[in-house]
C-alpha cells in the first residue's frame, strides 16, 4: 500500500479548541510535518459562525465554510477532526465521515460516552483510525498509554480527578474554607465554570471520561447508566475542615477497581467496579496535591505498580496538544501507507468483566451525623452500626453542652455499601437524629 506526501485534514467547529489546533498547525508546521513525514494542509474549517474574530488567527486565511456536509463529502480529505462537541450532530458527522473512509479525530467525551460502541464498530468496518486523545484529561496523553503503554499489564485499579471545575471548587474550599455556593460563583466569574455547571458539578462529565477509561483499561464494555454517580454539591466547608483535623483531603474522584471474586485465590478478577464520587483520601497521598483546575489520574498495573499521570486537563491549547498528537500519529501512517488495524479500537477482551454492582463495593466511611446532644444518642448510632457490621475507627464530637443539634463525625473502617445504606436508614430515622447524615467514602487507607 503506498502512502500520499500531502495529508488533507478538514476541521469540523472553530471554537476555543479548533482555535488553537489552528494556532499550534501554524505556529509548529515544519516540525509537525518532519514528524509526520508528510506536509499537512489545512483543506476546510467549517463552522457555523463565520464571522467572530477568533483571538491570534486570521480568518480570511483560512478555507472556511458554513457547511460541514461539504467537507464530508470532500473525497480529497483524509482526515476529519471533529470538535463541535455534544451529541448531534456530532455524531451523524463522525459516522458520515467514518463511512466515507476518513479518518477521525474526536475530542467528544460525552459523545464517546454514549455512543463510543457504534463509532468503534464503524471505524473498525470502514477500515480507519478513530483518535479520542483528547477526551480525557485534556493535555495529558493518558489514552495511549492505557491502550497502548501499558499492554503487558493487568490493570487492577484507576482512580482520577478529571474534572478540573470540581478541583478547583473543592480546591478554594479547602483552602479559604468557603462555602460551594460562593466558590461556584467565582469559578463562573473566572470562565472556570459553565453558566450551567450541571454537568461537572454533579459528576456526569467525570463520569464520562471514566466511561471511556475503564473500558479502555479493562477491556469491557461499561454502559454510562451504571457508573454510580454523584456530585459534590452536597459537600460543605465543615465537612472539608473534619476531614482535614482526620488527615485526609476531599476530592471528586472517577474510580475503576478489578474485584476479587469472594474467597477467590490468585489475581483472579470478578468483576470490575466503576464509581463517581466525592472521596477523602490521605493528605500525604499524591492525589491530595492535585490543586486548582489540574488533573491527576493514578493507576495500578500488575506489572509496572503504581502510576501517576498530572497536567492541565482542560484548555484550549493543551486539548489542542492532545488532538494533533492523534492527528501526526494517523497522518504519519496515512503517508506510509499504513492501514488502520482493527485491534487499535477500543474492544471488549476474550475475558470481560462484569460490573460489581454499588451495593457490593467495600470501603472505609466518613459519617457526620447532626444530633441532639443527649445521654445514649452516640450508642444508639454505634449500636446500629455494629448491627450492620460496620466498626468505628474514630470519633470527633464537638460543640457538647448546648442544646441545639451538633455533628458527631465518625471514620469507619473497611465495610459494605449494602450495609452502610441500611445502617443509615436507620440512623436517619431516630428520634433525637435532626438530619439527614452525610456520607463520604474514604479511599486509600488510613491518613
Amino acid at each position: 500500500m503506498t502512502g500520499v506526501s500531502d495529508v488533507r485534514i478538514g476541521l469540523l467547529g472553530l471554537g476555543t479548541v479548533g482555535a488553537g489546533v489552528v494556532k499550534i498547525l501554524q505556529a509548529r508546521r515544519e516540525m509537525l510535518e518532519e514528524r509526520a513525514g508528510a506536509r499537512l494542509t489545512l483543506a476546510a474549517v467549517a463552522d457555523t459562525d463565520l464571522t467572530r474574530a477568533r483571538e491570534g488567527l486570521e480568518l480570511k486565511t483560512l478555507p472556511m465554510t458554513g457547511d460541514a456536509a461539504r467537507v464530508l463529502a470532500d473525497p480529497s480529505i483524509h482526515v476529519v477532526i471533529e470538535l463541535v462537541g455534544g451529541l448531534e450532530p456530532a455524531r451523524t458527522f463522525i459516522l458520515r465521515a467514518l463511512t466515507a473512509r476518513k479518518h477521525v479525530v474526536t475530542a467528544n467525551k460525552a459523545l464517546l460516552a454514549h455512543h463510543g460502541a457504534e463509532l468503534y464498530e464503524e471505524a473498525r468496518r470502514s477500515g480507519v483510525a478513530l483518535g479520542f486523545e483528547a477526551a480525557v484529561a485534556g493535555g495529558i496523553p493518558l489514552i495511549r498509554a492505557v491502550k497502548d503503554g501499558l499492554v503487558a499489564n493487568r490493570v487492577l485499579s484507576l482512580a482520577g480527578i478529571v474534572n478540573g471545575t470540581c478541583n478547583y471548587i473543592l480546591s478554594k474550599m479547602t483552602d479559604e474554607g468557603l462555602d460551594f455556593s460562593l466558590v461556584l460563583k467565582e469559578a463562573q466569574a473566572h470562565g472556570y465554570a459553565e453558566a450551567d455547571p450541571t454537568l461537572d458539578i454533579e459528576g456526569m462529565d467525570s463520569a464520562h471520561k471514566l466511561q471511556i477509561l475503564a473500558s479502555l483499561a479493562f477491556r469491557t464494555f461499561v454502559d454510562l447508566k451504571h457508573i454510580h454517580t454523584e456530585g459534590i454539591t452536597l459537600v460543605t466547608a465543615q465537612d472539608i475542615d473534619y476531614a482535614r483535623e482526620l488527615g485526609y483531603r476531599i476530592k471528586l474522584l472517577a474510580i475503576a477497581k478489578a474485584t476479587a471474586a469472594a474467597g477467590a485465590a490468585g489475581d483472579g478478577a470478578a468483576g470490575v467496579e466503576v464509581r463517581v464520587h466525592p472521596t477523602m483520601i490521605p493528605a500525604a497521598s499524591p492525589l491530595a496535591a492535585v490543586s486548582g483546575v489540574f488533573n491527576g489520574i493514578f493507576l495500578t498495573g500488575d506489572a509496572v505498580g503504581d502510576l501517576m499521570f498530572y497536567g492541565r486537563g482542560a484548555g484550549q491549547m493543551p486539548t489542542a496538544s492532545a488532538v494533533l498528537s492523534d492527528v501526526v500519529e494517523i497522518a504519519r501512517r496515512i503517508a506510509h501507507g499504513i492501514p488502520a488495524l482493527p485491534l487499535e479500537l477500543p474492544s471488549v477482551g476474550p475475558t470481560a468483566l462484569p460490573l460489581t454492582p454499588m451495593e457490593a463495593i467495600r470501603c472505609c466511611y466518613y459519617l457526620r451525623v447532626t444530633a441532639q446532644d443527649r445521654p445514649g444518642v452516640l450508642s444508639r448510632v454505634a449500636g446500629i452500626l455494629g448491627e450492620n457490621d460496620i466498626s468505628i475507627a474514630n470519633v470527633i464530637q464537638k460543640g457538647r453542652g448546648t442544646r441545639e443539634a451538633v455533628p458527631v463525625v465518625m471514620l469507619t473502617h473497611e465495610a459494605r455499601e449494602r450495609d452502610m445504606r441500611a445502617a443509615l436508614a436507620k440512623i436517619d430515622r431516630l428520634r433525637d437524629v435532626a438530619a439527614a447524615t452525610m456520607m463520604i467514602r474514604v479511599e486509600g487507607g488510613s491518613a
